[in-house]
């Protein structure tokens, strides 16, 4: 486990140390996840295809809403 002590600037930006980023590969247009869990922060780097399965299961949960009956009484108040 590696720590770093970094400063937030004004605008809320923090750099990451070269050390860090070289061990994780992290480069230029890499995407981050940050979480908060109480009073820290996580910072986690992901790939493109890390959601695919969350994007399917949101696909699936709007289609059930979509599809169903009872809601197309809406439709008359978008007309």
């Amino acid at each position: 486990m590696e720590t770093k002590i970094i400063k937030v600037t004004n605008k809320g930006q923090i750099s990451l140390p070269v050390v860090i980023r070289s061990s994780l590969n992290i480069v230029e247009g890499d995407e981050l996840i940050l979480t908060r869990a109480n009073d820290s922060i996580i910072l986690k780097k992901i790939k493109q295809d890390d959601f695919k399965d969350l994007l399917i299961h949101s696909e699936k949960s709007l289609r059930k809403v979509w599809d169903n009956k009872e809601d197309e009484i809406w439709n008359s108040y978008l007309k």
